[in-house]
């Protein structure tokens, strides 16, 4: 019997509360959309707390204008420039006003990662604080983020997972049928927010409390979202237009591969090298 496979009431949908259709399109407001302004919130509250306890160099009014760069610039622009490129490179390219169209879906969070790295290097620049100090203050907080966002995707009945006889597989009614049938799968976008979200989450805080080696918590968050979202990826149908690579690997576990490998030659020349690299945090006048 499946847990989940024939429970009357759960009806996927992507609005908390919807004003209607318009022009062509439903409107209101999405779980999506409160995921991002409730992950942005809880940067900034988590950016003032770890000032506050002397972990980070970001304070003051910096810490609401940062997290405006990452929104917009970062997460926002990163993440649909991502999907447009890695997931619908033909459409994006056929029809470049189609990058617009962000209410009908698509972003990447490998693009969002991108994207969010380079508004902290500039960032980091521009007030003159080490690098790794603000991506670790930032990375501490991205978890329980990349969790929210995939509840939503749950919610709004995306993101499926493969065909599954396991107790808790769930019936998508978007989902492709398979043998005449819609079949119960895997509600893998539950299971990568436990992976990606619950469960790194503990692995950062861990590491926030064992250590003030300026970057461990960040490369420990790039090395534990690659690891954790190839196996999610597991769990995860692959996208209908791009299947596996080589036949067995998914675009995010691809993505995912590169992201490991990157993140080993980071923690290589940051921990490795015979420059010392300790946390500035020690003789920062400014730590309460």
């Amino acid at each position: 019997m499946h847990l989940f496979a024939y429970f009357p009431y759960f009806q996927p949908h992507p609005f908390l509360w919807s004003w209607g259709r318009f022009w062509g399109n439903e409107w209101g407001i999405r779980y999506y959309s409160l995921a991002y302004l409730a992950g942005f919130y809880i940067l900034f509250v988590g950016l003032r707390w770890q000032a506050r306890r002397g972990w980070s160099l970001l304070r003051g009014d910096a810490i609401s204008d940062y997290v405006t760069w990452v929104a917009m610039a970062g997460v926002i622009l990163g993440g649909r420039l991502g999907y447009c490129l890695l997931y619908e490179p033909r459409e994006t390219f056929t029809h470049p006003l189609s990058f617009f169209t962000t209410w009908k879906g698509g972003m990447a969070s490998h693009g969002g990662i991108v994207g969010v790295i380079l508004v902290m290097i500039f960032y980091a620049r521009s007030k003159k604080i080490p690098f790794y100090n603000l991506a670790d203050a930032t990375a501490f907080c991205v978890p329980i983020c990349l969790g929210l966002g995939r509840c939503a995707n749950f919610l709004n009945g995306e993101l499926w997972g493969r065909p599954s006889d396991a107790w808790w597989g769930v019936v998508f009614p978007a989902a492709p049928w398979v043998d005449g049938a819609n079949v119960p799968r895997y509600p893998s976008q539950l299971v990568e927010a436990l992976l990606e979200g619950l469960l790194l989450q503990l692995v950062l805080i861990a590491v926030r409390l064992a250590t003030k080696r300026e970057g461990a918590v960040a490369l420990t968050f790039m090395a534990g979202y690659a690891i954790l979202r190839i196996v999610g990826e597991q769990f995860r149908q692959p996208d209908e237009d791009i299947g596996f690579w080589f036949g067995a690997i998914t675009q995010g576990q691809l993505l995912s591969g590169i992201m490991l490998v990157s993140t080993a030659l980071l923690a290589g020349r940051q921990f490795f090298s015979r420059r010392e690299t300790g946390s500035q945090l020690d003789s920062d006048p400014r730590q309460p």
